[in-house]
């Protein structure tokens, strides 16, 4: 069954983004996502959680219609972005209607310089120069350490500064919302940290709603304000993010506090304590 023929009612009023029940297969017989819901309410940030291979890039992606260039698709479900159905929109018809993606590993151009990676998030906008150019110093404003690397060449910069790139290339587009994919791989904890507070000032000051997909649940619960955990393909558990982060399973595992403390598994060989979500 194609996506056309199991298309539900478009995105709720409040919502900017709804996935509704999603299955996507890979080579037309690996089935990754298993009926995958989920809602993004306008201006709001929302994680999506999970261990590696749990299917939050898959998700993302299915969402910004970039799986046809790994050979996925998605099968059955809905998927609505500001209240219309866009799985027959390409990915930069996408963008221009105000979601766009920020691919895990940052992927910026590294024979670009900063500056130039950063206008590059403006090829589909036909306001003028002059709107580009306020948009740049606008993103300079949030990224001050970009403005002093505007010159160099992006492939010779920092991690967090090819983040920072990679989020900034994405604001040039004007979005609506943002699908950032694990912002905080392979960054040190203060980068991360400043990377984090830069996505709350953005939601707070220009309004973007982000959907966040994250291996560090400690960090996107800070900031997100609801959360869903995604495992084996499955919404295996959702809620608001205060109350995930006080859930003793999503403590004990994802967190790594149980009731007893932190726990270590430094000295047992198997852990066989099932998450009651699957018991």
């Amino acid at each position: 069954m194609s996506v056309a023929e199991n298309i539900s009612s478009p995105a709720a009023a409040g919502h900017v983004l709804n996935v509704n029940n999603i299955e996507v297969v890979y080579d037309h017989v690996i089935l990754v996502l298993k009926g995958v819901s989920l809602d993004v309410p306008r201006g709001g940030i929302v994680a999506l959680l999970g261990a590696n291979g749990a299917g939050k890039t898959t998700t993302l992606k299915a969402i910004s219609n970039l799986l046809h260039s790994e050979r996925g698709e998605v099968t059955k479900g809905s998927i609505a972005f500001d209240g219309e159905h866009v799985h027959k929109l390409s990915p930069n018809e996408l963008v221009r209607r105000g979601c766009i993606q920020v691919m895990e590993g940052r992927q910026c151009f590294g024979h670009l310089t900063v500056e130039e990676n950063l206008l590059t998030g403006a090829f589909t906008r036909r306001d003028g120069k002059a709107a580009i150019r306020a948009d740049l110093e606008r993103v300079y404003a949030y990224f001050p350490k970009l403005k002093d690397r505007r010159q160099s060449l992006a492939g010779y910069t920092s991690g967090g500064e090819q983040q920072m790139t990679a989020v900034g290339r994405a604001l040039m587009s004007r979005p609506k919302m943002v699908l950032l994919d694990e912002p905080s791989m392979g960054l040190a904890p203060q980068i991360v940290e400043e990377i984090f507070e830069i996505v709350r000032a953005l939601n707070e000051k220009e309004g973007v709603s982000f959907l966040l997909a994250e291996q560090n649940t400690f960090m996107a619960l800070r900031y997100a304000r609801y959360g869903y955990i995604l495992e084996n393909g499955r919404v295996v558990l959702d809620g608001k993010a205060d109350e995930l982060r006080e859930n003793e399973d999503v403590k004990e595992f994802y967190l790594g506090v149980g009731e007893a403390g932190r726990r270590s598994f430094k000295n047992v060989k198997h852990y066989k304590r099932r998450k009651r979500w699957l018991a």
